[in-house]
């Protein structure tokens, strides 16, 4: 069946089981475009409003569904606008695959409109696999090797396709010289332990320790079982790195919950008190939240041999697939028969948990932002799927919300930029729509581009089974992670013309938009509105007026420290003795018996 080459390569993203495309169209692809309406819009096109939105929602469908994310813009400008969400991929470990438009291959070198050179500008954020497709022979074998790579080395690829060329008719690649063929479309799986002599060694560290504290990232979800069967076996508690914050339970005693800034003190305990320390799948790369480098024997386990080694002076490294790797330490590893550190271990989260339900429930001018997550943990659906932005309301995430069940969430982890939380609940609820979503979002975040995203949710909602997606916004009129480093790192009162927010209310452009929505300034009102939110028949966005001046105090945060940051604030910052008061009375939580 004779095809143009924009009709083969969606052809192709089908045979790959691609079931959506995130983007935005130029006439760079419209080539394309055109064949979307070709193929009665299989895979599915779903526009965003913005292209760096589109490779925000591919990310986070990725993340998600554990399949590729598939993003597309036009050339020129539509590429630049990738180039975030692609990174943001890229420094996640996440497969996606970023098809782009050019200009004609007649006008290349002309200066034309809209030309960029895209090699350069993608050849960092798609180092792993970046190429420009410039005779229709050259499919599929650039499509396959993109949609390989991202998978197999958890990156983000692109595929460049200049715009008349789309419009060309197809032609396979023959039985010639300088002709590459392929294979049919197959998702490659790979199973690799690491040697046995470097296993047997790790069984030796972890037997000799008496204070076992394991690290787990998101490279440890596969290998829950193993993960928790060599926690009982060694007595030791689990901490867990902010993208592996939904591979274990919140519920578990020993699991101690994030590490670093975000953190928990008990975490920092764990840390600080350990001898030993096992790494599963974790680069978190905050190297003094961990023991002091002479302090534990340490093991880690990672797929990747390039990651492996570099936070902490690890004694054995094993290079090898989590679960397949656990599998063969754990008949090596004997019963902790001294359960005291294990015990002490659950004493502290026992505390922390304590701990952060107090400090929640601390009055606030009008609502706590910490009472938002709190009220949300005691009421989320099982099965939830939460996305989190960047922002001071990521520690609330980090700190407050308990995972239990079957929940995911995810967010920014490395790259940390501002704007994910709406596409990414998008693109998890493309991936899963018969679950609920819950993006919790800053009002900086809303602002730059979360607002726009909402007209898409609008847009898509009524295709959902469960319609449920819940956007909550910590409306608190300040850019407040930044203050607050400003504060606490710089010494500095709150500057504000760079950090004071134009006041609107969420919920009356969300009523506008079509979307239900909830408006919150008493505390008191908090748990009915996230009943009501969590059993709406549409999507809801709950804009609660949240105190600015409670503080996200570390856990390893001092008393010197805090006298510190609030003689910094007391030379200049608006509103300073709210401040130093809801401070003090935070930290205060930590010390009741």
């Amino acid at each position: 069946m004779s095809m143009d080459v924009s009709d083969y390569v969606l052809k192709r993203l089908r045979e790959w089981g691609v079931e959506h495309v995130f983007g935005y169209p130029g006439d760079g692809i419209n080539g394309l475009v055109a064949a979307f309406g070709r193929a009665d819009n299989q895979p599915r096109f779903i526009q965003a409003r913005h292209e760096e939105m589109a490779a925000f929602s591919a990310t986070g469908y990725a993340k998600f569904s554990g399949r590729v994310g598939v993003c597309v813009a036009t050339s020129g400008p539509g590429a630049i606008h990738l180039l975030n969400g692609l990174y943001d991929a890229k420094l996640d470990h996440v497969p996606v695959v970023a098809i782009v438009g050019q200009t004609a291959r007649s006008a290349m070198g002309g200066s034309y409109q809209q030309e960029v050179d895209l090699q350069a500008l993608f050849k960092d954020v798609a180092s792993d696999y970046l190429v420009e497709v410039n005779v229709p022979s050259q499919l599929p074998n650039a499509l396959d090797r993109a949609i390989r790579t991202a998978l197999t080395r958890r990156a983000p690829t692109a595929v460049i396709i200049p715009s008349d060329l789309q419009e060309q008719r197809y032609e396979p690649p023959g039985h010639e010289f300088k002709q590459v063929p392929s294979s049919p479309p197959s998702v490659p799986r790979t199973t690799a332990t690491a040697p046995r002599p470097e296993i047997e060694r790790a069984a030796e560290v972890l037997n000799s320790g008496s204070k076992v504290a394991i690290l787990v990232g998101q490279g440890a979800r596969e290998a829950v079982e193993e993960v928790l069967e060599v926690a009982e076996l060694t007595g030791a508690g689990i901490a867990k790195a902010l993208l592996g914050k939904d591979v274990l339970s919140d519920d578990l005693p020993f699991v101690t919950g994030p590490i670093g800034l975000l953190g928990s003190r008990p975490s920092y305990e764990l840390m600080r008190d350990c001898d030993t320390l096992l790494i599963v799948g974790s680069n978190f790369p905050y190297s003094q939240f961990l023991p002091e480098l002479d302090q534990a024997r340490a093991v880690q386990i990672d797929i990747d041999g390039t990651m492996i080694g570099m936070r902490y002076p690890t004694e054995v490294n094993l290079v090898g697939d989590a679960k397949s790797t656990l599998r063969e330490l754990i008949p090596l590893l004997r019963r902790q028969s001294d359960r005291s550190w294990r015990e002490t271990v659950e004493k502290h989260v026992a505390r922390w948990w304590e701990t952060v339900e107090r400090q929640s429930m601390l009055e606030a001018k009008p609502v706590n932002p910490m009472r938002v997550v709190w009220e949300l943990s005691q009421r989320i659906p099982d099965n939830a799927i939460v996305t989190a932005d960047s922002g001071s309301s990521t520690n609330w995430y980090a700190r407050c919300l308990r995972f239990r069940g079957e929940m995911r969430g995810s967010l920014s982890g490395t790259l940390a930029t501002m704007g994910p939380g709406v596409p990414y609940a998008l693109g998890a609820k493309f991936a899963h729509p018969d679950r609920p979503v819950i993006a919790l979002v800053g009002d900086g975040a809303m602002q730059m581009n979360g607002l726009a995203e909402l007209l898409t949710i609008a847009r898509y909602h009524r295709d959902w089974p469960d319609p449920r997606l819940v956007v909550c916004v910590f409306h608190n009129n300040d850019l407040n992670q930044v203050t607050w480093e400003l504060r606490a790192m710089g010494g500095a009162p709150k500057f504000e013309e760079s950090q004071t927010l134009p006041d609107v209310s969420y919920a009356d452009i969300a009523r506008c938009m079509g979307l239900d929505a909830i408006a919150v300034d008493d505390p008191n009102e908090l748990a009915s509105a996230w009943d009501r939110a969590l059993d709406a028949h549409r999507p809801t966005v709950l804009d609660v007026r949240c105190d600015p001046e409670v503080p996200p105090i570390p856990p390893h945060a001092s008393a010197e420290q805090i006298k510190d940051m609030s003689a910094a604030i007391l030379r200049g910052d608006p509103d300073a003795w709210h401040l130093i008061m809801q401070g003090v009375k935070t930290k205060a939580q930590e010390f009741r018996p």
